[in-house]
């Protein structure tokens, strides 16, 4: 075989020169000729088997340790060894510096394409995406995961197992309502957290003394109470953080379980924006990846094979199936994504008559790096599909719109065609699936009844008759309540304030030692 002297590689094999190779020419086009900007990249090489941990924790191969982990572990190691399943190519960590985590097994056209998508596409997104810079902390997550794993295990050693286990369980349940989700509060500083964890709540639990001093103590009712007004400025009511209230006023959680809960409660804070984004981020890296293993191509410094390789891998990955294909599950963010990108790049460097009515502000401007890099910077999945899904892709992928609503008309109807009015329809429906304000569960701590039986009072506002299945509902509640200590009620209500079901649920006690 003849070797070419600009080609990155020419068989499967790689070794760590090879790699670092790849990096920097993947680097040399992400930066030179994309105009990406990204954070200093950290590559690792891991096995299958750590790659199979990564995915048990969340992705996150610094994690503490918890029972559902070693679950998940277990389950999809089975399939895996069972050929019933895949592993991800990668895994990449928003962090600085950003980390790429490969599977040893890739082959070198397979590394080149991971270290594309991840170290240049999703390194990009994280670091210059609005929500990630408004949310997360880059710098401060590897530390402060550490922190939390070590911190976990000295309370196991400390107070037990089973009880952090507990707390952990009851933590995790309620993870997505511990996060604040509108702007304007201050951006963590996680390095800081750290620091502060063994005396940060002597302010914030000035209140909360002050708060539940005023309760009595036995069945008499002679004390006075705090006007409504007062309670409910002291407890910060309503609050929609369920995490952040109990960890500041559940009245008989011990310190160390209080901490537990805030680790949680910024954890699940650092995934928020990969929520909204995710259409966005994979369609990025997807973009990103296959402009640069096209350039390296046309360079000649990968083969035809080579890229041929990659084509195969590159068009699995965007797959989308038929709405009536058995494999058919939604839509493939990837494909989704990755779509949308090509698309805009066409409105910008060569529209038509409609790009120019729907996409005035791009249409033709010629560059379309800068009209890409200005939309993954300034928008979320919901506003992104709003504003810049085109009639001509709804076209290429057939999509329509399906209505189901009894009050309204017997049985299922198509509520949107192909026309000026159905594009509007789909691309609205369409961005409500992403919208977080509509899909997640709206659900306030609204009141404590102080001067009874403490009963900590929620209230969710239904959206559309939306309502919560019953069995998750009271399983939840359940943790909430057992943190808590005392009862907790739900109340879900409509528009009009009517009450639609009504759960209470009893606390078991958590095991707990001073």
């Amino acid at each position: 075989m003849t070797v070419t002297p600009d080609r990155l590689f020419e068989a499967a094999d790689w070794d760590f020169a090879k790699l670092q190779r790849i990096h920097d020419a993947c680097e040399e086009i992400a930066r030179g000729e994309l105009g990406l900007d990204v954070y200093p990249n950290q590559i690792e090489v891991i096995t299958a088997e750590q790659m199979l941990d990564a995915y048990s924790s969340a992705g996150m191969p610094l994690f503490y340790k918890h029972w559902s982990f070693g679950k998940h572990f277990a389950h999809q190691e089975a399939f895996y060894r069972k050929g019933l399943m895949g592993l991800a190519y990668e895994i990449v960590i928003n962090s600085s510096p950003c980390i790429s985590y490969l599977m040893e097994e890739n082959t070198a056209t397979m590394q080149t394409l991971v270290i594309a998508h991840a170290a240049f596409g999703h390194n990009h997104f994280f670091k210059n995406n609005y929500l990630f810079r408004q949310w997360t902390d880059a710098e401060g997550i590897l530390d402060y995961l550490d922190f939390a794993k070590n911190y976990a295990a000295q309370c196991e050693e400390r107070h037990g197992r089973q009880a952090v286990e507990q707390t952990l369980d009851a933590a995790h349940a309620l993870m997505s309502h511990g996060i604040d989700r509108y702007p304007g509060k201050k951006k963590l500083d996680l390095r800081a957290e750290e620091k502060r964890a063994g005396d940060r709540r002597r302010h914030e639990e000035s209140a909360f003394n002050d708060l539940w001093r005023t309760v009595p103590t036995g069945p008499a009712k002679s004390v006075e109470l705090l006007s409504a007004e007062r309670r409910r400025k002291l407890l910060g009511l309503p609050q929609e953080n369920l995490l952040y209230f109990l960890e500041k006023t559940a009245p008989r959680l011990q310190p160390w379980q209080r901490e537990l809960l805030r680790i949680v409660r910024h954890i699940a804070q650092y995934f928020y924006p990969q929520s909204q984004t995710k259409v966005m981020n994979e369609g990025t890296a997807t973009y990103v990846h296959y402009r640069i293993m096209t350039r390296l191509h046309e360079q000649g410094r990968i083969s035809d094979g080579n890229f041929l390789e990659f084509l195969q891998s590159h068009t699995n990955v965007v797959f989308q199936p038929e709405f009536d294909d058995r494999r058919f599950s939604g839509f493939n963010p990837y494909a989704l994504g990755f779509a949308m990108m090509q698309d805009i790049e066409r409105i910008v460097t060569n529209p038509d008559d409609e790009d120019r009515e729907w996409f005035p502000d791009i249409a033709g401007t010629g560059d379309a790096m800068t009209v890409l890099r200005d939309i993954w910077a300034n928008y979320r999945d919901e506003s992104f599909i709003s504003q810049f899904l085109s009639p001509r892709l709804m076209r290429h992928l057939r999509l329509f719109h399906l209505h189901d609503d009894p009050e309204q008309t017997a049985g299922i109807r198509v509520d949107a065609i192909h026309d000026q009015r159905g594009y509007r329809r789909i691309r609205r429906e369409l961005a409500r699936q992403y919208d977080v304000g509509y899909i997640d569960p709206n659900i306030e701590v609204v009141d404590v009844d102080l001067a009874g039986d403490r009963r900590l009072m929620l209230r969710h506002a239904v959206i559309k008759g939306a309502q919560l299945n019953e069995t998750d509902a009271r399983r939840v509640l359940q943790h909430l309540a057992d943190l808590w200590s005392y009862d907790v009620s739900l109340v879900e209500v409509d528009a009009a304030g009517t009450v639609l079901k009504e759960y209470v649920l009893n606390p078991r006690g958590l095991a707990a030692a001073a």
